[in-house]
């Protein structure tokens, strides 16, 4: 599903409605939300209006479990860390324990070896089935997501949840949830604007099946939902 908002507000304004049912629904039914965060500039927006008096009351924080999709391998107080800015924009300013998140990067460990600790850490909250309740995603320009770069051969992994590697073109370390873990989710958010995401986002919906160029392309839940949230700039081919 497509759902093209006129300015980028708006498209805030509806990530995080969609963020506060699908946190109430499931601390309702089952006591605890999963979500996963996502980085970059994209979500900077909506993670201030949950932080703020209009939409944190709402919200058992206490109960809410919160993951990434993907990080750069660098501290947490480097300005390239998504962890850094959910805490600026998000997490510094709402009352979740901190035993609750679990940021993708630890200190004196590699990328790797961290990727195994962390779908440990995931398979202890979600069990054997690894069903988040919400994932956040973004769009790249090239159309990757999360960290699955076109070409890298990360973007054929069929069984593990959690993987790190070298990505040449950047020259750091990337660890990033896989296709099979985002996949499960119950409900999958995508989040593009501009009309330099146009071109990929036309390709992703409705390009040639080529997720080699188009790494988007893999994310198709099993039994979830998928919604992209695009203002008109990113979703031109639609209009």
């Amino acid at each position: 599903m497509i759902q093209i908002f006129n300015t980028i507000e708006d498209i805030n304004e509806q990530a995080a409605a969609v963020f506060t049912a699908a946190a109430q629904k499931a601390i309702s039914e089952k006591g605890s939300f999963t979500v996963v965060l996502t980085g970059g500039s994209s979500p900077a927006g909506m993670y201030r209006l949950l932080a703020s008096n209009a939409y944190k009351p709402k919200i058992d924080w206490k109960n809410i479990y919160i993951f990434w999709g993907d990080e750069r391998w660098v501290p947490l107080d480097d300005d390239r860390s998504n962890a850094k800015m959910s805490f600026e924009t998000l997490l510094s300013h709402v009352p979740i324990p901190e035993k609750n998140i679990f940021p993708m990067y630890k200190k004196g460990i590699t990328a790797e070896d961290y990727a195994l600790e962390y779908e440990q850490s995931i398979r202890n909250i979600l069990g054997t089935n690894g069903k988040f309740d919400l994932i956040l995603l973004g769009l790249g320009d090239d159309g990757h997501t999360a960290s699955l770069f076109p070409g890298e051969v990360v973007l054929k992994e069929q069984k593990k949840w959690v993987d790190a590697y070298f990505l040449t073109a950047q020259n750091m370390h990337r660890i990033t949830l896989t296709a099979p873990i985002i996949n499960n989710a119950e409900k999958i958010i995508v989040l593009a604007f501009g009309q330099k995401k146009a071109h990929a986002l036309n390709e992703v919906l409705h390009g040639d099946y080529n997720p080699n160029m188009y790494p988007m392309q893999l994310i198709k839940p099993h039994s979830g939902e998928l919604i992209f949230l695009v203002d008109k700039n990113a979703a031109s081919s639609e209009l």
